[in-house]
């Protein structure tokens, strides 16, 4: 079985490829040819992962000839830190909350006084930016509770591509806690600054391999293998 992750995220694939069992190849967007900038335009993580998963579906199945593999399906997935002092925020903005209400990015100085923020290119910066925030936004407060939540979309297709068959979702969650500080430099995005629930360490501090068993994604692809094997 073949199957195309909407993501072009090494990380994403690292973690996505080490879950999936035998039999089930996962290509990214750059080995099909995907350039195109998908535009997630949705108000909730399911919205988000169902318009990747469907852009990407659309260009499949408008030049199957153009593929020279078979493609059993397409699926993407959005994630979203929820915390609870926060109601729930940052949610679908999670990825680029740093350019949320006028915080600073590149230290450049706004009309009104303050600094303004620019999207950038650099992930690391970005992921830096968001970490910074989050701690920001929880200083001085007690409840530190929070979630991490994926939802993945998965578009079955059949004949060669060119035509779909079904669409599901599923998802999965972790709870845990917001540090006071960030700890350790594994893992990518929030990590650490994310304490799960029952462990002392961050995602950044744990093993690749303890991460990749409990974390939010690793729950829904557990979800998702269970429907590709016809478990659910």
């Amino acid at each position: 079985m073949v199957l195309v992750f909407a993501s072009n995220n090494k990380h994403k694939l690292e973690e996505v490829r080490a879950m999936m069992p035998a039999g089930i190849e996962v290509m990214s967007l750059k080995e099909i040819g995907f350039e195109a900038e998908i535009e997630e335009t949705g108000e909730t993580l399911e919205e988000n992962s169902k318009i990747k998963a469907e852009a990407v579906a659309d260009y499949i199945s408008r030049q199957p000839s153009a593929i020279s593999f078979q493609i059993d399906g397409v699926f993407a997935d959005d994630t979203g830190l929820e915390i609870d002092a926060l109601d729930g925020k940052p949610g679908v903005y999670t990825a680029r909350w740093y350019l949320m209400d006028g915080e600073p990015m590149n230290g450049e100085a706004a009309p009104n006084g303050e600094k303004k923020t620019e999207p950038v290119k650099d992930e690391k910066k970005v992921f830096g930016a968001n970490r910074k925030k989050a701690l920001r936004e929880l200083e001085g407060k007690e409840e530190r509770g929070a979630q991490f939540r994926t939802v993945i979309t998965l578009i079955h297709l059949a004949d060669g591509g060119s035509q779909r068959q079904d669409t599901l979702q599923v998802e999965g969650v972790v709870r845990g806690e917001i540090a006071k500080e960030e700890y350790g430099e594994g893992g990518f995005g929030y990590d650490p600054v994310f304490i799960p629930e029952g462990y002392d360490k961050t995602f950044g501090e744990l093993p690749a391999e303890v991460k990749n068993h409990i974390s939010h994604r690793a729950r829904a692809l557990a979800e998702l293998v269970k429907v590709l094997k016809g478990e659910n």
